[in-house]
């Protein structure tokens, strides 16, 4: 269904920002690392990336909860509670006095920010379908590309002025914005007809429902690849540039640079996709993905990183390929999933993400002296990811 351009922009204003609070809680932080890792006595700086990671591992358990909750209760109703949750555990983060206290508060940020991040996919989902849901979710993430493009500059300046805490202050400012701005603005997408008791039963139909579609569970495995592919480069970017290559004031600005170059992807993405479709689009720059990430490892393996120049061009041509990836194998998955959007949303992401995580945190280890793992990581999972297309494919071929 459509609706007046007036207000699908403002929707996808609005979607866009409840996403970016999840953006912002992740890439504000990068700058800050080194500041944290000596205030709560990290001394090994592998485990900082533990800071990113267990965000996301908070988002792939807390979606099992948001999911459901907002097909029962409303969505807005369960963006609610999550940013109460995320607002209290990022006073537990300000105050945290150790690395256990720390990953904790990144813990339960996660599952607090699940509910914006997974009930805003559900809300898309509500109101379109096929072609025109992945347009509208790529300009979604064209918007929320915006805050990894500003968090880590606005991260730093946060830390030159009023130390790292103040990072996480300001995080909280503008989810209750955002949240007011849904408040005012933004109608319940799921009618009351259309709503379902909160049961077990909920959760086990939803599961039954939901493995019955091959297309959903093998777009889910891929989107469980890439993003472990993605969340290494986004863990081990501050060790890469600021450690490796010594550009400590130069990151933020780097770091921006490359989201710029994604949410450019995301933008012709959501121009492209109507002409020539989600399965093809995915296809193709998943290919493309995979030749650049092993061209990187053969040309560079057993050797010491390459100039920054060269590093540069090999990781903006990657991660243009992932902005046209992303918004496609997840509108792919989510496409048999109307009738459950919310707990197929959930499973979506709780699957993606507790494949991702041990996967990036695997990968992140291996990370020392040089970036190659990274690309390593990147040629693994796309061809992993290649092989999922063939066999859905296969299956299609098959059925007709």
């Amino acid at each position: 269904m459509q609706i007046k351009r007036k207000s699908d922009t403002e929707f996808i204003i609005i979607m866009a920002s409840l996403m970016s609070l999840a953006s912002l809680s992740i890439d504000a932080l990068l700058p800050g690392l080194p500041e944290i890792a000596k205030t709560i006595g990290i001394s090994d700086p592998k485990n900082n990336q533990l800071l990113i990671t267990m965000i996301f591992l908070g988002m792939g358990f807390g979606q099992l909860l948001s999911g459901p909750l907002s097909d029962s209760i409303g969505r807005k109703n369960t963006i609610y509670i999550g940013f109460s949750l995320f607002a209290l555990s990022s006073m537990l983060c300000i105050y945290a006095s150790s690395m256990e206290m720390m990953i904790a508060g990144r813990f339960l940020q996660g599952i607090g920010l699940s509910a914006p991040r997974t009930v805003a996919t559900a809300m898309v989902r509500d109101r379109f379908v096929g072609d025109y849901m992945a347009k509208i979710m790529s300009f979604v993430t064209v918007i929320f590309i915006l805050a990894p493009i500003v968090a880590p500059s606005f991260g730093k300046i946060m830390l030159d002025s009023f130390g790292w805490e103040s990072i996480f202050s300001s995080q909280l400012l503008f989810g209750l914005f955002v949240i007011l701005w849904l408040w005012q603005r933004q109608q319940e997408t799921l009618k009351l007809e259309n709503r379902r008791k909160l049961t077990l039963s909920l959760f086990s139909n939803g599961i039954k429902e939901f493995t019955k579609h091959k297309q959903s569970l093998i777009f889910t495995f891929m989107s469980g690849l890439i993003l472990s592919a993605f969340m290494v480069y986004l863990s081990s970017s501050q060790q890469i540039f600021q450690e490796q290559y010594g550009l400590v004031e130069e990151f933020p600005f780097i770091f921006s640079g490359i989201a710029v170059v994604i949410g450019l992807s995301t933008f012709l993405n959501g121009s492209f996709v109507i002409r020539f479709g989600m399965l093809k689009l995915a296809q193709s720059f998943t290919t493309l993905l995979f030749c650049i990430s092993s061209c990187y490892v053969l040309l560079f393996f057993g050797k010491p990183n390459p100039d920054i120049g060269i590093l540069l061009l090999f990781f903006v041509g990657m991660l243009f390929c992932v902005g046209f990836i992303f918004g496609n194998i997840n509108a792919l998955a989510m496409q048999p999933m109307g009738h459950i959007a919310g707990i197929g949303a959930a499973l979506f992401g709780f699957i993606g993400t507790v494949m991702a995580v041990p996967i990036a945190t695997f990968i992140g280890r291996f990370i020392d002296a040089t970036a190659l793992p990274v690309f390593a990581g990147y040629a693994v999972c796309s061809g992993i990811s290649l092989l999922l297309i063939q066999y859905f494919k296969f299956l299609g071929r098959r059925e007709s």
